[in-house]
């Protein structure tokens, strides 16, 4: 009888784990690659919950690319390229810019919440800033927590 009642007493684990989210980023090579590989190389403490995809432009991110991470278990997609006025292929990140217009638009109809996806702009010499920006989407996604598509069968 004893025991019965130190098993009911005994704590239980959490249901869940702590949620760990995966975001996918779709990087400008000129730019914001290099501002990532600047963060790693000062030592700024980045969280490890980001898979970068090297883009030579942020103009040539396919909208299926976005919709097919997000499909595909990605919790996030972050872009970022160059600042405006400062792409390598003139106007590259200016296509980025209409393209994540659109796909907000749509994002809807797939069942995504918008906050899923993020535009940014970051310079090759803002280390700190691509630091800051992938901690606070972390946190962000954290907060929304896991992408309801996981459980979805996509055909």
């Amino acid at each position: 009888m004893d025991t019965a009642v130190a098993e009911e007493e005994t704590p239980q684990a959490p249901a869940t784990e702590a949620f760990e989210p995966t975001i996918v980023a779709f990087v400008c090579n000129w730019c914001t690659y290099t501002a990532a590989d600047l963060a790693g190389t000062s030592r700024l403490v980045q969280r490890p919950n980001v898979r970068l995809v090297r883009m030579m432009c942020t103009g040539m991110v396919d909208p299926k690319y976005v919709i097919k991470a997000l499909l595909g278990g990605a919790d996030a997609v972050l872009i970022s390229g160059c600042h405006p006025g400062d792409c390598h292929y003139i106007n590259g990140n200016y296509k980025a810019r209409r393209r994540v217009k659109l796909l907000n638009d749509i994002l809807d109809q797939f069942g995504i919440d918008r906050r899923r996806l993020k535009l940014t702009w970051v310079g090759a010499s803002e280390g700190n800033e691509f630091a800051e920006t992938v901690n606070d989407l972390i946190e962000e996604i954290r907060e929304l927590g896991p992408i309801e598509t996981r459980d979805m069968m996509v055909l």
